[in-house]
This record gives structure tokens, sequence and C-alpha cells, in this order.
């Protein structure tokens, strides 16, 4: 796993922080950007693209995998640095950030993160608190961009999120997966079907029948090699622990509160400085074992 920021191949760079990564994808003559980040990433976002020697005036797409607040805070800042940059999401994901309780709850809770992360006064000077996303172009199941002299084509993956869309470069076998494939930290593979359970566990089979040398995530960074390799078997696997764990918790409690509180424990034990806050994880944790439970019944 390659968590800092930096090259990951000759044609993708890590940006953001090891807890929330965006990508940059080098076509030579076109670029684009993968991920939407938080909109704290801001002030260290520029000295990395200075650093890297990216040639901002080449970045012609902004693709957000999904519109979970943590993958797109910092888009409304970016586009307006570039505003020749086009703002590329699912159909779903542009409904979705296309209604106002959405956005304002995104918006929330990136303020709260500019907050923690003592940078209030700087967003106000710099301008990146999150304003809302307008999606100029949509993507289904089989599109596919042209990135200058690479091609990324796009699959759907709902589970983590109804509107999470998957990016595949078959010149680098590279698959940005987002948190469709599960969160990695450390040596613990969390199983984030937060959305709807089995079509989580449907798309990890998908994702796992593509050829693989990098897996681009977006917390916690990417995978190369034989980690790339052995990736989506290990999120498989996860998936199938913590649903049997969800389901034996709730036949020891009978109850949705008690089994949330259970599971969420046993995660932040695994996970102590995992980025969000523990309210945050027990809210994902508890969509997921309401939607067990019900399928169990």
């Amino acid at each position: 796993m390659i968590t800092a920021p930096g090259r990951i191949t000759e044609r993708i760079t890590l940006l953001g922080s090891s807890e929330v990564c965006l990508y940059h994808v080098d076509g030579a003559g076109e670029a684009a950007l993968i991920g939407g980040g938080m909109a704290y990433l801001a002030p260290s976002l520029l000295p990395q693209i200075e650093a890297f020697g990216i040639d901002v005036k080449k970045i012609t797409k902004l693709v957000v995998l999904h519109t979970h607040f943590d993958h797109c805070g910092l888009v409304p800042y970016l586009k307006k640095l570039w505003p020749w940059m086009k703002v590329v999401a699912s159909a779903k994901g542009a409904s979705r950030l296309s209604d106002p309780r959405v956005t304002e709850n995104i918006a929330a809770f990136n303020q709260m993160a500019i907050a923690r992360a003592g940078l209030v006064e700087e967003a106000t000077r710099l301008g990146f608190e999150f304003t809302g996303i307008e999606v100029e172009q949509t993507l289904k199941e089989g599109d596919r961009l042209v990135c200058g002299d690479l091609t990324i084509d796009f699959l759907e993956v709902p589970g983590h999120s109804s509107c999470s869309i998957a990016a595949y470069v078959p010149e680098e076998k590279a698959l940005f997966a987002s948190d469709a494939a599960g969160v990695y930290y450390k040596d613990f593979v969390f199983a984030a079907g937060n959305s709807n359970y089995d079509l989580y566990q449907q798309s990890l089979q998908r994702m796992a029948a593509y050829p693989v040398e990098v897996v681009l995530l977006e917390h916690y960074g990417a995978a190369v090699g034989e980690e790339a390799r052995t990736l989506f078997s290990k999120a498989i696997q996860a998936a199938v622990d913590t649903r049997a764990a969800i389901e034996k918790t709730y036949r020891l409690t009978g109850d949705v509160t008690q089994t949330t509180e259970a599971i969420t424990r046993l995660v932040l034990a695994r996970s102590p400085d995992y980025f969000l806050d523990k309210e945050i994880l027990a809210m994902v944790i508890g969509q997921m074992v309401k939607f067990i439970v019900k399928a169990q019944e």
C-alpha cells in the first residue's frame, strides 16, 4: 500500500492525504482528477501540484465516484480555480448533488472537518467552504472517457452508495474503486456496504474480475502489485465475515441499536485512529445492520 502523496505509477499521482485521497491521471496531452476529496485539503493541495510538476491547464475532467461528503467536498474550490474543468459523476450522483438536503449535509460535515483542522479563518480567506456542485456530464455503465492517450472505462458499483461508480484505465491495469471496495486501514478491511449490502457484495465480485496491477482507494492510499491483485479477495472475505458478525450479534441481542453499538466497538478496536468520528462510523454501521437484519428476517 502506498499511502503518502506522490507517484503511484508514471501516469497516476496520489494527492491529498493518506486519510482522504484523490488522483491525477496523466494522459500526456490531457489529464483528469478522480475523486473529489474534502474541503480541508485545499491548503495542502496546491503545493503538492507544484511539487509534482502537474500542469493544471491539462486537467479537463474531475470525476466524482460517489457523493458522500468525504468524496466531493473539495470540488467547488477546484472548479473555481480551474473553471475549464468539467465535473463528471453518475446520473444518480448528479441527482443527489442537485438535492438541497444532500448538499446541506455535505457542507455541514466538511465545515466540521475544516473546524477540526483549525482552518476556519483560512477557509473564509481562500474560499474553500463547500458551496455546491453542478455536474456537467453524467456517466453510466459501459461509458468511456478519452483522456489524452489513455482511456477511462466506467462501471456501476452500487452498494456502498447508490450512486457509486468505478473507473478502470486498461493501459495501466488501474481500477479506481473508491469505497466500493471497502475501506482499508493497516491490516483491517472495513466492509462499507451501507447503502445496500447485497449490491455491495455483488459489486465486489464484479470488480474482482478485472485484471489489476493498481487499485486506487480514496482512503488510506493505493494498492500496487501483489497487494492490488489480492485486494478484492480480501474485501470479499471481509464482507462475508462482517455480515456473519452482524447476523450473529443480532441473534444474541435481538436489537438493532445494541448490534450497531457492538459492531462499532469491534471496528474501533481494530482501527482506533480511523479518520471518521465515532458518531459517523456508528451511523454507517447502523445502516448496514438495518439492511442485513431486514434481509435476514
